[in-house]
């Protein structure tokens, strides 16, 4: 009896345990776009107070998004499947890269990319808060993170963590989350406003 219930025991935990990344898995199957808002909160090594700010976001796979500061500062990020552009309003400054160099093996690249396992190492990391949590280390040596958190309810993502090699956390709380909405066509078009500066490609 007492290995029955040792058995049965194990069982449970494996099933419980397999959550969080089988809710992952279901987002990236389920889940071709989105759209909603966040709140990011940075922390310094050093402990200082962290660094907040709000915006909205837009995204399609593989490769689509649109990341938009709002507060404290204004920037814009718009990737339409080739080309990165990062439009900062203060300097008012435009830089072009390729999306597959910029996003491929960041954060990013866990909700618009291309695979999960193509760049992520996935494994359960229990549960907090109502959320079920999943750590995904990047593959590659040069990556500029150590390791992502990402926190799912009803199999999408609520929470994402990014430990960086500079001991900086980076935390987006997604305060909303939609998901497969109809994304006008020039969601993730950009042009350069008149008289900003150029640089890239």
């Amino acid at each position: 009896m007492r290995i029955l219930i040792l058995l049965g025991g194990l069982l449970f935990s494996t099933l419980a345990a397999a959550s969080g990344i089988d809710q992952l898995k279901a987002f990236w199957a389920n889940t071709h776009a989105a759209q909603g808002t966040f709140s990011q909160s940075v922390i310094a090594k050093s402990g200082r107070k962290p660094q907040n700010s709000t915006g909205s976001f837009v995204l399609a796979r593989p490769g689509k998004l649109r990341w938009v500061y709002e507060k404290p500062y204004q920037l814009l990020l718009v990737a339409d499947g080739a080309k990165l552009w990062t439009y900062d309003a203060d300097l008012n400054q435009v830089t072009i890269g390729k999306v597959d160099q910029a996003l491929g093996s960041t954060p990013a690249a866990l909700l618009t990319g291309d695979g999960l396992d193509k760049y992520f190492t996935l494994a359960e990391a229990g549960s907090a808060d109502g959320l079920d949590i999943v750590d995904a280390v990047p593959k590659a040596n040069d990556s500029t993170f150590t390791r992502v958190r990402i926190g799912l309810a009803n199999k999408l993502p609520r929470l994402m963590e990014v430990q960086d090699n500079f001991g900086q956390t980076t935390t987006l709380l997604f305060t909303e989350f939609q998901p497969n909405p109809t994304l006008p066509k020039d969601a993730f078009r950009f042009v350069p406003p008149r008289g900003a500066d150029v640089v890239g490609q």
